[in-house]
């Protein structure tokens, strides 16, 4: 079956986890993605879990599957020269540094479209490639911290705390993919390359919500509200008798519909309640705590079902265990195995998108340090080994 991205080469010198995550996908859906660490590999190779046996960390294996791997010295001329060789043809070069890493590097855009005009070269950093900040090393947790998530996360009586995954990592990543194919499209258009540019700051910062628009509208700099959404109510995490369940009441015809679900029609003539926006207001505490009454009769399943039969946005709060074998999670192909040569079977999350002609498929694991330096850079036994000799793969 023919893939989305088939013929398409991508020279990825990225490492951690924002960087690979776009040239993971790119690899998905079947970009030739030839990544190229450092001769002491990618950081995220010392990142757990690391499997006992190979010495191999899952973290590494899942976001470099598909792609092949080399390693290169950029540092030393003969490293710089290969690397120039290896972009002539690229579509696609794909990097995270810091900002003004590359150009010490002599591997910047300036440098790299003189000796390819039309690749794509794809930047994704911690605060971007102009800024007062650009300078700065960044990961996640700054990020989200500084982006002004990490303030608008947990409760009013608890310190502040960072989203559980790194989301500035991921859709960073996300970001930079969706950057980097409208980049090929306007080059099969008109047969330019460019830069693209994206910032784990900035996209923290776009992902805020209403809690922007609350302060550039209102005057109102928004707070930490735990699971309560500021303008939808009900929409909150409830304990019930075996754990806890999600509920969102979206609109006033849904919430006419829950009231009569959960036997309360009296809220019905509550004028406290009448719209979605004075519910908001009078939320707390009688409302959440009447529902929360409710939820406690019952048991994350029989809320389910109750609430999926009348319509009703719910779900249970699962762990990582339940959310893997969750029947949906199976059907949806969103776990697949691939075999490692020295970590064995490996068993980790599919591909999110689904495409009815050119699905995106898990068909290789992540390389070896260096294990395809002679088949990218194109050398003998001989020649590679006389390269790492001098400390150049």
């Amino acid at each position: 079956m023919k893939k989305a991205l088939e013929g398409i080469k991508v020279v990825d010198l990225t490492s951690a986890l924002s960087g690979p995550f776009c040239t993971m996908m790119l690899a998905d859906y079947g970009a030739d993605v030839l990544k190229i660490e450092p001769l002491h590999g990618d950081q995220c190779r010392t990142w757990g879990p690391i499997d006992e046996k190979s010495g191999e960390s899952g973290f590494y294996c899942y976001v470099n599957r598909n792609k092949k791997g080399a390693t290169l010295n950029l540092k030393s001329e003969k490293g710089k020269q290969m690397f120039y060789d290896l972009v002539k043809d690229a579509d696609i070069l794909v990097e995270n540094y810091r900002g003004g890493v590359t150009k010490k590097l002599g591997i910047d855009y300036e440098t790299v479209k003189k000796i390819n005009p039309s690749i794509i070269y794809a930047s994704c950093s911690g605060f971007g490639q102009y800024g007062p900040l650009t300078h700065r090393a960044c990961y996640d947790i700054v990020a989200q911290a500084m982006g002004g998530m990490v303030n608008l996360t947990g409760f009013k009586d608890t310190d502040p705390v960072k989203v559980g995954p790194s989301v500035a990592d991921h859709v960073s990543g996300i970001y930079l993919t969706v950057g980097v194919l409208a980049a090929l499209h306007h080059r099969d258009m008109t047969g330019e390359g460019q830069q693209v540019d994206v910032s784990m700051f900035d996209t923290i910062f776009s992902l805020l919500e209403n809690a922007l628009v609350n302060y550039t509208m209102a005057g109102e700099i928004s707070q930490r509200n735990g699971n309560i959404d500021p303008s939808i109510a009900p929409f909150d995490i409830f304990p019930c008798k075996d754990g806890f369940t999600a509920l969102g009441v979206g609109n006033d015809r849904l919430f006419d519909t829950f009231c009569h679900t959960i036997g309360h029609e009296e809220l019905l003539g509550d004028p406290r309640y009448k719209t979605n926006d004075l519910r908001c207001k009078n939320y707390l505490p009688e409302l959440q705590e009447l529902i929360r009454g409710w939820c406690m009769e019952h048991t994350k399943k029989e809320i389910e079902y109750i609430m999926d039969e009348a319509g009703i946005p719910c779900g249970p709060v699962l762990d990582v265990k339940e959310a893997i074998e969750h029947p949906h999670t199976q059907a949806r192909e969103m776990m697949v195995h691939c075999e490692h040569p020295t970590a064995g079977d490996l068993y980790f999350q599919g591909c999110v998108t689904k495409m009815s002609e050119t699905p995106g498929v898990v068909e290789t694991p992540s390389p070896l340090l260096g294990e395809h330096n002679r088949e990218i850079f194109g050398l003998t036994e001989e020649e590679e080994a006389q390269l790492k000799e001098e400390g150049v793969i």
